[in-house]
């Protein structure tokens, strides 16, 4: 697992660790030393640690203008044991939707499993980036994953599944994949 690194082709573009309304702001990365785990599975030094011991994120791209947000997830989304969304929400989404974002995609390639609980949490953020004209989609899920997220009856609160499943997101501008994701979200809702 520690080969899984986060996608770094938009590092040109955007260092969570450089912006200030960043919730890793100022946040020093080492490419050399493995600190942290997913069940005794060392993972890549560059990503975030979100205090769960089995979800780690990188916020790739953030535009305030469009109120976008590009966040890979990496490991197991754990509610029950590590109240996983509350973590993610409170800790992360929250700092950035006070800098205006709300507008959301998930990358879900990396994520091995989903475990879910309440959906408190998903309601509030889904209300909360509605209120907004914003949305939450998933995208890359794996086919497992996404099952296990349907089953706890949350995709009323993500845009996922679909042609959500196979985007080719890694080979766009960030300003291509929001163009892509708007596209496909309007057609979707309208």
């Amino acid at each position: 697992m520690h080969t899984i690194e986060p996608f770094y082709n938009w590092r040109g573009l955007y260092i969570a660790a450089e912006d200030p309304n960043s919730p890793f702001y100022d946040r020093e990365y080492s490419e050399f030393e493995f600190t942290d785990a997913i069940y005794n599975y060392v993972i890549h030094p560059q990503w975030d640690n979100i205090d769960s011991p089995s979800l780690f994120i990188k916020i790739l791209f953030v535009d305030y203008e469009t109120n976008f947000a590009v966040i890979e997830l990496f490991g197991e989304w754990n509610d029950p044991i590590n109240n996983d969304i509350m973590l993610l929400k409170r800790d992360i989404i929250e700092v950035l939707m006070q800098s205006g974002i709300h507008k959301f995609v998930l990358i879900a390639e990396n994520l091995l499993n989903f475990h879910g609980d309440s959906d408190d949490y998903y309601e509030e953020w889904f209300e909360e980036v509605q209120d907004e004209d914003g949305w939450i989609a998933l995208v890359n899920t794996r086919p497992h994953v996404l099952k296990e997220i349907q089953d706890y009856d949350l995709d009323y609160y993500f845009l996922l599944g679909g042609e959500l499943e196979e985007v080719d997101w890694r080979t766009s501008t960030p300003d291509q994949f929001l163009n892509r994701m708007e596209e496909y979200i309007q057609k979707r809702i309208g």
